[in-house]
């Protein structure tokens, strides 16, 4: 899978395989376009643009007279995303908000349908990499953040906080199918009864005691393919702070409403409530005649994309046709 060309990609240094540090690699791009088939698309609406990996892809494809469309609750990003976009000669119009205002964003522009819906889920590579951000578990003595947009009032660290050992343990398990759901959610109630956690290294050690065991022995016994012990909980969370799930939801309800007859909405997601989400409104859609074609099952990266962008590995592209 080709990299994005950056010229800024040589001033960022490559953590093990796959993608650069500071940069973001699309996700299945090629498919992405055969999907969606934005050269025959007057109105393309990109709902997370982030940094414009597949908004080029698809730009390049589409009609010197089309309008494109890309928004994303990122400010810092999406001003960079506007910068990389500069000189295609193309309509682009950028607007920093979430995918679920688009009825909203539509109305400003004077427009009532679009030809193509395109959403691609979860945190982007740069989010993930920057250690301010509290995304991962891989920066010791981050703020537990977790916000792509900024302007929310809720943080991870606030959760930690304030939910319930139920809530807690419910999150944990339908969110992020973590196995030891209910002794983390103890172990947090217990652990903010004496001090709050707001660092990933104060959440990491909890997680690890939760599961019996430390960090350095994990790291002892692991083989490349075992994922983090705190992977899940992370997700989770972050998943709750920047209401993922609702937002999703909210998108798949409006999107038929949106879409011009013949119109196409495609998909990507990370995580399975997400694909169960997707799936299960595509084939409602299908039942009661909103969509004349879906899916029939979802579409995953290739083994050599996977090899060069580990972070491939779990994402599933879902597509619909608007009857």
């Amino acid at each position: 899978m080709p990299r994005h060309a950056d010229p800024d990609q040589t001033r960022h240094r490559r953590r093990g395989r796959g993608t650069i540090v500071g940069t973001h690699i699309p996700v299945m791009p090629r498919q992405v376009v055969e999907v969606l088939r934005p050269q025959d698309a007057k109105v393309v609406v990109d709902c997370t643009i982030g940094y414009g990996g597949h908004a080029l892809s698809i730009l390049r494809l589409m009609p010197q007279d089309a309008v494109f469309i890309g928004l994303d609750v990122d400010g810092p990003q999406l001003q960079r995303t506007a910068e990389r976009l500069k000189g295609l000669g193309k309509d682009v119009r950028l607007h920093r908000c979430n995918f679920s205002q688009l009825p909203e964003i539509l109305a400003k522009e004077g427009l009532d349908k679009v030809d193509v819906i395109f959403a691609d889920l979860g945190a982007s590579s740069m989010q993930i990499d920057d250690p301010k951000r509290g995304f991962s578990y891989k920066h010791p003595d981050s703020p537990l953040d977790m916000r792509m947009d900024d302007r929310l009032g809720t943080t991870a660290a606030d959760l930690l906080l304030n939910l319930s050992e139920e809530e807690l343990d419910r999150a944990l398990w339908e969110l992020a199918d973590e196995p030891d759901h209910q002794r983390i959610a103890q172990f947090i109630v217990a652990q903010r009864a004496v001090k709050p956690i707001t660092t990933t290294s104060e959440l990491i050690r909890l997680i690890f005691a939760a599961k019996g065991t430390s960090q350095k022995a994990w790291l002892k016994k692991k083989t490349y393919h075992d994922p983090h012990p705190a992977a899940l909980t992370f997700q989770a969370l972050r998943i709750m702070v920047n209401n993922e799930l609702e937002n999703l939801r909210r998108l798949l309800d409006i999107a038929p409403g949106l879409l011009n007859s013949g119109g196409r909405i495609a998909i990507i997601s990370f995580q399975r409530g997400e694909d169960m989400i997707v799936r299960t409104a595509f084939r409602a859609g299908l039942e009661q005649g909103i969509y004349k074609a879906i899916c029939p099952k979802a579409i995953r990266p290739t083994i050599n994309e996977i090899r060069s962008n580990p972070r491939s590995s779990s994402g599933r592209l879902r597509w619909a046709i608007r009857a």
